[in-house]
């Protein structure tokens, strides 16, 4: 595997409306990311699962590694992307985004 360049990482606190079936199509719209969108490396996506309780209310994320920066910037308004985008912005109640470069 390539290592990345920038791992794009967002947190999300879902409203109380979010349901299983929009939580799972979230999930197989980003898994496809690798196979869709040139430069995507890797997506892990799904709920927290820590131990420690320092999620801070955050219950679900998705982590996006990138080949580079360039492929973030690509990826963003990317045709795969945006119902993804849509999804968390029609069920979230707060998202937090961002981005390391590795």
């Amino acid at each position: 595997m390539t290592t990345p360049s920038v791992v794009h990482v967002v947190l999300v606190r879902w409203k109380p409306d979010a349901d299983a079936a929009a939580l799972q199509e979230l999930t197989e719209l980003a898994s496809a990311f690798p196979d869709t969108i040139q430069g995507v490396l890797a997506v892990h996506c799904g709920a927290n699962t820590s131990p420690e309780g320092l999620a801070g209310g955050f219950e679900w994320a998705l982590i996006v590694s990138f080949a580079s920066s360039a492929a973030r910037d690509d990826y963003l308004p990317h045709p795969a992307h945006q119902p993804v985008a849509q999804l968390i912005s029609r069920f979230a109640e707060q998202v937090v985004v961002f981005d390391v470069d590795a």
